[in-house]
């Protein structure tokens, strides 16, 4: 038993705590990987697009793990920017209005997103307009990728963020040398409060993330059957 086990009793319970958190968010990561090259095949295949698909690497650090899916979100973000320009350029003021006025029936706006789509891309379905509307439509580019892009960021730069994918299979030693050096008692009760609360905000905003990811998904599996 370690030095600071004897000190401080309660050490061992709180790496266990560490490890358990660390493994919640590399799971966490590992399903917004996929949530977002689900999106970014749905946009590939009925808009155009050819946004490249995302994988873990797990010889990476969380950091270099969390700059993989903050570029493969900043592309999905300009995309669907890239789209509503479009959608503004060539279509008259008031059907341009009509896109965002939530009174409108939405299967005029998708009939009024696919004319526009079929000006640009050529002969279209209607499921290219029907996920520019959704996409539009929601808050999952103003509000939904930049939160979970910015506590990306967060943890990325924190402790956390030097930390290799592959640790966990290195061993309880090897990952508490990771994450802690030397810390000791006080130094490791900080280390899993900021751990939490980055993680509890990651998972909420995670979970809205592949949420809106769904009802989008979701609608073109509808289209198609």
């Amino acid at each position: 038993m370690a030095l600071s086990d004897l000190l401080y009793p309660d050490n061992p319970k709180r790496r266990q705590e560490l490890i358990h958190l660390h493994q919640e968010l590399l799971d966490c990561m590992s399903t917004n990987f996929r949530a977002t090259n689900e999106l970014a095949g749905v946009l590939n295949e009925h808009l155009g697009c050819t946004i490249t698909h995302i994988q873990m690497r797990e010889s990476s650090t969380v950091k270099e793990n969390c700059d993989i899916i903050i570029q493969a979100m900043s592309e999905i973000q300009h995309q669907v920017q890239k789209i509503d320009s479009d959608m503004k350029e060539k279509l008259e003021p008031v059907l341009y209005q009509k896109l965002y006025d939530i009174k409108e029936p939405e299967l005029e706006k998708i009939a009024i997103a696919q004319k526009v789509f079929s000006i640009i891309l050529g002969e279209v379905t209607s499921t290219a307009g029907m996920v520019a509307i959704k996409l539009l439509g929601s808050n999952l580019i103003t509000l939904t990728v930049s939160k979970l892009v910015g506590l990306l960021v967060q943890i990325g730069a924190s402790v956390l963020g030097g930390i290799s994918i592959t640790i966990l299979g290195l061993g309880i030693e090897m990952i508490l040398h990771a994450i802690l050096g030397a810390m000791e008692r006080n130094q490791l009760l900080a280390a899993v409060r900021s751990y939490e609360k980055h993680l509890a905000e990651f998972k909420a905003a995670s979970e809205k993330y592949q949420r809106a990811i769904r009802e989008v998904t979701s609608s073109v599996r509808q289209q198609i059957q």
